[in-house]
Order: C-alpha cells, then sequence, then structure tokens
C-alpha cells in the first residue's frame, strides 16, 4: 500500500461521517419490486488464481502466532484466513486443554466471546427484514421493565431498539463486569432492569461499549420470536450457514474438542471455571471453532460487491452491508494496524460490528472478543474478499491475537496479494469518453448538442472552455495513445491524452438523466511521457 497522507485527511472523513450515519428509521416498504440494470457489471478481482495465491503465500505466517503465543504465555491459539468462500491458510499452536494434553486444531472449540454480538444483530435484523418490528420502535414495545427508567435529561428519547444495536442507549461500559453475568438467568435480568439502570451519557448522542445492551437484544428476540434467542440463532443462523459445531452450553460439546479457559497469574496458568449459558449469552456466549467461523465469515464477504444475484440464507445481502456501516464515527489512531502510529483512521460501531476507514479508503469489519479464560479477534476486508481470525483460551488476550492478524496481513500487502476489486468501466462512461475526445478536437454543435449538460457552459462559457482546450492541446505535441478511461463509479471516471512531449488528464462526470450528459470536465496538464 502507499503510504497514507492525512493532509486532506479531516474534509474526506467528515464526508464520510455525513454519508454513513443514519437515524435507523426503516425505508417504507416498496409494493412492487424494483427494477435494475441488466449491463451494470460489478467490481471484480482482475488477479488470476488469486485465492491459491494467497494460501501459499501466508505459508510462513504461522511465525507470528508462534511468536505471540510464547511472549504472552497462550495456553492454546487458533487462527485461519478466508479469501471469499475458502479457508486458506489455518493453523494452531498449544493445547485446548493444559491438563489433558489435547492439542489445539483448527476443531478445537473456543468461546469467542463478544464476537457473538454480530449473530445476536443479524437475528434482529432477520426479524426486523421479516416485518416484526422497526429499529426505531422503542425498545420498552418488548421489555416493559424499560419504561421505568430514570434518563438524565427530560428531553431523552426512550431508548429504541436501534440504540442497543449501535451501543447509543447511554447505558455504561460493563467490561468486565458484564462478563461474570453470562450465566444469569432471563427472569434475573429482568429484575435487574426493573431495578433501574443507571446512564452514563445521554441515550442517543454517544457511542459507550454496552453487554448490556446486547443482552436485552437477546430477550427481544426471545420474545418476538416466541422461542429462546438461542435457539432462534441456531435455527435460523447457525445452521443455514453449515455451522453445526457451534454451541451456546459447554456443557453440550464434545470434551475431546473443548477448549478450556485459563488466566495468568504468579507465573503460572491457572483454571478459570466455564460459565454455563443464560441471558448474556446475546453478548459473549458463543463456541465455535476455526473451521466453523469460516463460514460466518465467508458468508459476510459475499455481501460485496452489491450484485444481482439471488439472495441466500440467512439474510439478505442488504442487511450484511447494514451492518457493516459505521454509526457514530469518531477519529482513532491504531499504531499495529498496518504498522502506522500517526494516521488517524475514522472508526465507528455498525450492528454487533466495528468498522474502520482510512484515508486510502480501506473499510475493515470486525470484532474483539474478551471473557475470562478466553480472547480472540476477527476482521475482514470487503473490497479485498480476504477475512482473518484467530482464537486463545487465556483472559482477554483478544488485542494480543489481534495483533499477531494484523502481521499476516502485512504479509499480503508486502507481496503485492492485498488487492481490491477494479470497477469495469460503464457502457455510458466509455461511449462518453469517446465522444469527449470529439468534443475537445472539434466542438461541433451537433456533437454538444447530444453530451453537453445545460449547466456546463453557464458555469464556464464556451468560448474560455475552447481556448483552454486548445492551449493545453498544442502542448501535447502528437498524441501518441489514448488511456483507458479509470471509472470512479458508473458517472464519473478520468483518461489521459498521451503526447510527445506531456500528457492531458481529462475528467468528467455525468447527470443523473436517463441520457447522461457530461456536467462537469476538466483538463490537466501532467508533465512526462
Amino acid at each position: 500500500m502507499k503510504n497514507l497522507s492525512i493532509i486532506l485527511l479531516s474534509v474526506e472523513l467528515v464526508c464520510l461521517s455525513a454519508c454513513q450515519n443514519h437515524s435507523g428509521e426503516e425505508p417504507q416498504k416498496q409494493s412492487t419490486p424494483p427494477q435494475f440494470s441488466q449491463n451494470y457489471e460489478p467490481p471484480l478481482f482482475s488477479e488470476r488464481n488469486r485465492i491459491q495465491n494467497i494460501g501459499e503465500a501466508l505459508r510462513a505466517s504461522h511465525q507470528y502466532y508462534s511468536e505471540a503465543a510464547a511472549v504472552h504465555h497462550l495456553p492454546g491459539l487458533v487462527y485461519g484466513v478466508v479469501v471469499d468462500d475458502s479457508l486458506v491458510f489455518f493453523g494452531a499452536q498449544g493445547n485446548s486443554n493444559l491438563e489433558t494434553g489435547t492439542p489445539a486444531t483448527e476443531h478445537s472449540l473456543f468461546r469467542i466471546a463478544s464476537m457473538s454480538k454480530s449473530f445476536t444483530a443479524m437475528a434482529i435484523l432477520k426479524l426486523r427484514d421479516e416485518g416484526k418490528f422497526s429499529l426505531s420502535e422503542p425498545a420498552s414495545t418488548y421489555i416493559p421493565e424499560l419504561d421505568q427508567l430514570t434518563y438524565l435529561t427530560g428531553d431523552t428519547p426512550p431508548v429504541s431498539i436501534f440504540n442497543l444495536l449501535t451501543m447509543t442507549a447511554g447505558f455504561p461500559e460493563d467490561n468486565p463486569w458484564g462478563d461474570r453475568f453470562l450465566d444469569i438467568s432471563d427472569e434475573a435480568l429482568m429484575a435487574q432492569v426493573a431495578e433501574g439502570i443507571t446512564f452514563s451519557t445521554v441515550s442517543s448522542l454517544h457511542y459507550e461499549y454496552s453487554n448490556l445492551g446486547f443482552g436485552l437484544l437477546g430477550h427481544i428476540i426471545s420474545q418476538v420470536s416466541d422461542e429462546p434467542y438461542q435457539e432462534y440463532i441456531t435455527n435460523n443462523i447457525l445452521h443455514p450457514l453449515g455451522m453445526m459445531d457451534t454451541y451456546w452450553e459447554y456443557s453440550d460439546v464434545p470434551k475431546e474438542l473443548l477448549a478450556q479457559g485459563y488466566r495468568w497469574e504468579d507465573e503460572q496458568w491457572k483454571v478459570e471455571p466455564l460459565l454455563h449459558d443464560g441471558a448474556f449469552g446475546a453478548m459473549g456466549g458463543l463456541i465455535t471453532s476455526i473451521e466453523d467461523f469460516s463460514r460466518y465469515i465467508s458468508f459476510h464477504l459475499s455481501a460485496w460487491p452489491p450484485g444481482s444475484d439471488p439472495e441466500s440464507v440467512p439474510v439478505k445481502r442488504s442487511t450484511l452491508r447494514e451492518m457493516h456501516r459505521m454509526n457514530n464515527p469518531r477519529y482513532y489512531t491504531d499504531p499495529q494496524r498496518f504498522g502506522d502510529h500517526s494516521v488517524p483512521i475514522m472508526r465507528g460501531y455498525g450492528f454487533g460490528l466495528v468498522a474502520m476507514k482510512d484515508y486510502e479508503g480501506v473499510v475493515e469489519v470486525g470484532h474483539n472478543g474478551g471473557l475470562p479464560g478466553f480472547g480472540s479477534s476477527y476482521m475482514f476486508y470487503p473490497q479485498y474478499g480476504v477475512g482473518i481470525m484467530a482464537f486463545s483460551n487465556l483472559t482477554y488476550v483478544g488485542g494480543t491475537v489481534r495483533t499477531a492478524n494484523y502481521m499476516v496481513m502485512k504479509d499480503l500487502i508486502r507481496q503485492g496479494l492485498f488487492l481490491p476489486r477494479e470497477l469495469p468501466v460503464s457502457d455510458i462512461l466509455e461511449k462518453r469518453k469517446e465522444q469527449v475526445i470529439k468534443l475537445l478536437f472539434s466542438w461541433d454543435p451537433e456533437l454538444e448538442k447530444e453530451i453537453v449538460a445545460a449547466n456546463l457552459y453557464l458555469d464556464i462559457s464556451r468560448e474560455t472552455r475552447i481556448n483552454e482546450a486548445m492551449e493545453l492541446i498544442k502542448q501535447l505535441g502528437d498524441i501518441v495513445e489514448t488511456g483507458s478511461v479509470h471509472p470512479e463509479n458508473q458517472l464519473r471516471g478520468s483518461f489521459l491524452l498521451k503526447g510527445s512531449d506531456q500528457n492531458l488528464e481529462v475528467y468528467f462526470t455525468l447527470t443523473p438523466e436517463a441520457e447522461p450528459r457530461v456536467q462537469w470536465l476538466s483538463l490537466e496538464l501532467i508533465s512526462g511521457k
């Protein structure tokens, strides 16, 4: 990747914030299916044998996990890389159970803690898509105990389902308190809510990490689906994805596969008793393997790029992309992310997922997990079709395994294999490009009628545009080549007129009319051949 620049970062990211933030209000139901283009071509990967090449390139990457395990006293560690729908790289270090000496493998089952949150969020959105409720509804519709809350201000709106999903309810950050309540009963949770919740911030204004909020979402799933949220998620998300070896209750897990949790204390490993499943499992209770979780990452990657292929279960691709959008974005610096200590990143919370975007436009989505005895992390890159995960059975080492994950990503970057999809040139953009070239050399009035938008000569006069173009073209020398269009989207792009002396970059954008016309045209002389 090229070096990141922060000169224009503030402007770019403020625009990003405005574009990506949304209120949680539901779109109106459409009475008829929308029409879609038969000509649209989505972005595609251009490199051959991409999946195989990435898998082969990572053969030496086991070292990063070995080093992490040794330095941070990890009893066991499992990890893997997904490319599109394939688990191309995986491995294991140490033991899933020290007492029995059981080695960790890709089949070992680890509790993944808060990585469970996106499953709960997906279940909420699935029920929303089925018309069971709106995200803007007050959560008290399904949890009457919330009606008794004492808010910080009189103008605070009631906590909504959207607030719970995005951690903007105003509840206080509750790590590690919430981690010790994994096995709380639903009745006890509702009794606790009835006693009252103390707010740390005004609702709907600020993000603050809340396990409690996701515990309440689990209750809503149970109320609306009329079955325990665990059963709903298992039957409607896990099993349809083929995740047949993913569990909620540790006593249901085959003993030879279950990872025992530990903490490192007094220069030795000490057993962390496993907590049973309960109402707080919705925030962090899932137990799974690298092999099973790879299917989940592949499903998220399948949402990109948008297309017209038939939908697959368990939720729509547009719903997955909705999960990936950041809410309440804020500046953030991460010295571990690709090794840059200075460049800010825009970071926000989606639906059960953390989303980040850097100045180069690289989007990362994922989540860490941490519970007594366990630490985990996963992230995926929608534009690149790559995801990576790691689980360990040591308390709160999500950040540690995340750092190892980043080292693997750096390997791909160094080897030139971390590449995004490329957008094909749309038919109309290619057609207008050829016509713009003719326009620059002829200024034919008949051609202008066909391709020039109403505003173009009002913004800059026709005479001025002609004079500017003629002066620049003179400096090119002989025209030796016309470059291909580099599209930004379906209706905007640039190309080079290559001359014997200099080059001319031509940038143009088209209108939203049924027959798109040129609404902006800029010319820039570029030195060099």
